[in-house]
């Protein structure tokens, strides 16, 4: 039994069978523990990832903020609880900070659909994603960009080419490994099958990366093969090259991330093509990706080498 609680059920006692004014008892401080969240970035709401205070015994926590709140870019900014114990006649209030840096993760230029409504998702990196609804499916609106596991652990980050087209294992990289936030956090980061398929997961807790099934139920939900592109891709040529024609009227917000090749490690495609990655193998080395062209409105579901760059797209869980 936790020494604490068995403190707590002896002193309930003795408080409970004893009469006499003189028996006065010193109150035990909880333990707390707390430590530094990692950092975000602007735009990422607080939540349980950063609010996780935990006790030796049960009890309310308060936080300030509150869970929600979104703070502005700086260093060493205090968050505090205080932990209300339930047996508050015997363990007193105990309160404890911790500091937390909101960092510039740079900012999307995509245009977005102004007339839907969009929310909010972050992923263990602290980057903050749009999300929208569309049928009965939640989507994120922006292309994974993690460079960690859901439980921390770091993603590969390969830049050599010859690297890359040699790998079996898990990576990642960005279009010619730009160290642009902007464009990083427009595009998203290129990853090949194997960190998708990771079991200690690339989504953020709550979401997993888009299966086969997810993209056809979104494709069917939007009028079918032959419009979707049209309805998925952003609007206007910011991003698509010239003669890309679309009304993103979905808010799914498309974009061309071009791909990284499995022979050569090489990066091609950029402003022509999207290519993204779905949870689904096929056989032993091939897996299924989804591609729109910035020329044509049907989408194009195929599936190729694993060891490809592609974008990734998450889709929230069902309850």
């Amino acid at each position: 039994m936790n020494i604490k609680l068995f403190l707590t059920v002896v002193i309930l006692i003795l408080t409970v069978g004893s009469c006499s004014d003189s028996n006065e008892f010193v109150k035990i401080d909880p333990e707390v523990t707390w430590n530094n969240p990692l950092d975000i970035g602007l735009g990422v709401p607080l939540s349980s990832v950063q609010l996780n205070a935990t006790a030796d015994l049960a009890g309310t926590f308060l936080y300030a903020p509150e869970i929600g709140t979104i703070l502005e870019i700086g260093t060493n900014q205090e968050l505090t609880v205080k932990f209300i114990p339930k047996y508050s006649n015997v363990f007193n209030e105990v309160t404890k900070t911790v500091f937390i840096n909101v960092i510039d993760k740079g900012t999307s230029d995509a245009n977005f659909n102004q007339s839907l409504e969009y929310g909010l998702v972050a992923d263990i990196d602290g980057n903050a994603y749009r999300t929208i609804t569309i049928g009965d499916q939640t989507w994120m609106a922006q292309n994974l960009r993690t460079t960690k596991y859901r439980n921390g652990d770091e993603i590969t980050n390969i830049t050599s080419n010859s690297q890359w087209s040699q790998l079996t294992s898990e990576s990642y990289s960005s279009y010619n490994n730009t160290d642009d936030l902007n464009y990083i956090a427009t595009y998203g980061l290129l990853y090949n099958w194997h960190a998708v398929a990771d079991n200690r997961n690339i989504a953020p807790l709550g979401w997993h990366v888009a299966t086969q099934g997810d993209w056809d139920e979104l494709i069917n939900t939007i009028g079918g093969v032959s419009v979707v592109g049209e309805r998925l891709k952003e609007s206007g040529n910011a991003h698509w090259v010239s003669g890309s024609q679309s009304s993103n009227s979905s808010g799914f917000t498309a974009l061309p991330t071009g791909r990284r090749q499995y022979g050569d490690g090489t990066f091609i495609n950029s402003g022509f093509n999207g290519f993204w990655w779905s949870n689904t193998a096929n056989g032993i080395d091939y897996s299924f990706y989804y591609q729109l062209n910035f020329d044509s409105n049907p989408i194009v579901a195929a599936n190729f080498l694993r060891a490809s760059g592609y974008a990734v797209r998450c889709v929230k869980d069902r309850e």
